[in-house]
C-alpha cells in the first residue's frame, strides 16, 4: 500500500510506523509526507490500535528533506513551494493530533524535520550513539514549518540554542534540550520502548485520547494561522538571495559566502 514507509499492528494493538528509506536514510520526499500524513489519519481512526511507534528503518532515523525533492523545490514558484511545505506541515500535524500515544523510537541520526518528527511524539527513547541538529540555516533556509513543535517541545529558551545556529549535537544534549524523553544503549531500545507501550494497555483509550487532546489545548496553539505563517516564513526564505546561495553551493560541494 505505502512505498516509502511500513504500518504493522501487532496482537495487542500496538502500530509500528516506520520511515522505510534506509538506502537514502530515511530523507524525507514529497511522496513521504503524503503518504505518513495518510498513515496517521488511518491509525487515528483504527479503533484496535492502542499505540502508535514512530521509528526508522536502517541505520538514520530521518536524514531531513530528500536531496531530489529539495532540488526540485529550488526550480518552483513561490505558491508551488508553499505547497509543498504544507506537505511537511500536515504530516507533522497529523501527527502531533493523532488521538493514540505516540512514542518515538529513535534508533539512529535525525537532523532537520527528522528533529520535527521526534518532537512530536509524546514520548522519544533515542540511541546514546545518534546525532541530531536543525540544519537548515546552513542553506539560508530556517526550520520553519517544524518550528512550531520543536518550540512546543523545547520551550523558547532551550530552542533558541540550537534553532538557528545549525550545529549538530549528540544524545546527552537532545535529552538535556528535551527532545530525547529517554537515552539508552542501542541493545536497550526496545526493552525501553515496551516500558512506555506497557501502561497504555492498561487504561481507557478514550479517556488518553482526551487527556492528550486537553494537553494540546493547554499550551501554545499550533493551528492553521500559525501553520500558515510558518510556511510563509519558509517560502520568504526560498525567495530570497542566501538560500540561493546556499543550497546552490551545497549542490555544487562549495562553501557559501558566508563560511
Amino acid at each position: 500500500m505505502f512505498e516509502t514507509i511500513s504500518v504493522e499492528v501487532d496482537a495487542r494493538g500496538v502500530a509500528t510506523l516506520m520511515l522505510n528509506r534506509p538506502e537514502k536514510h530515511n530523507a524525507m520526499s514529497g511522496e513521504m509526507l503524503t503518504e505518513l500524513k495518510a498513515a496517521a489519519e488511518q491509525l487515528a481512526k483504527d479503533d484496535s490500535v492502542r499505540v502508535v511507534v514512530l521509528t526508522g528503518a536502517g541505520k538514520s532515523f530521518c536524514a531531513g528533506g530528500d536531496l531530489g525533492w529539495m532540488q526540485k523545490q529550488r526550480d518552483l514558484a513561490p505558491e508551488a513551494r508553499g505547497k509543498e511545505a504544507r506537505k511537511l506541515a500536515e504530516m507533522l500535524q497529523a501527527l502531533n493530533t493523532l488521538p493514540k500515544p505516540l512514542i518515538g523510537r529513535v534508533q539512529g541520526n535525525a537532523f532537520g524535520g527528522g528533529v520535527g518528527m521526534a518532537c512530536v511524539c509524546d514520548v522519544t527513547i533515542g540511541v546514546d550513539s545518534l546525532t541530531m541538529g536543525l540544519t537548515e540555516t546552513r542553506l539560508g533556509l530556517i526550520p520553519a514549518t517544524i518550528g512550531p513543535y520543536v518550540v512546543a517541545r523545547m520551550g523558547e529558551g532551550k530552542a533558541r540554542r540550537v534553532f538557528m545556529s545549525a550545529r549538530l549535537f549528540k544524545a546527552e544534549e537532545a535529552a538535556a534540550l528535551d527532545i530525547l524523553s529517554k537515552v539508552v544503549p542501542a541493545d536497550a531500545l526496545d526493552a525501553a520502548v515496551e516500558a512506555e507501550i506497557a501502561p497504555y494497555l492498561a487504561v481507557a483509550p478514550g479517556a488518553v485520547a482526551r487527556a492528550k487532546a486537553l494537553t494540546r489545548t493547554l499550551g501554545a496553539p499550533i493551528n492553521d494561522a500559525v501553520i500558515d505563517h510558518t510556511i510563509g516564513e519558509l517560502v520568504a526564505c526560498w525567495e530570497g538571495e542566501e538560500a540561493r546561495e546556499g543550497i546552490r553551493a551545497f549542490f555544487a560541494k562549495e562553501k557559501p559566502s558566508w563560511t
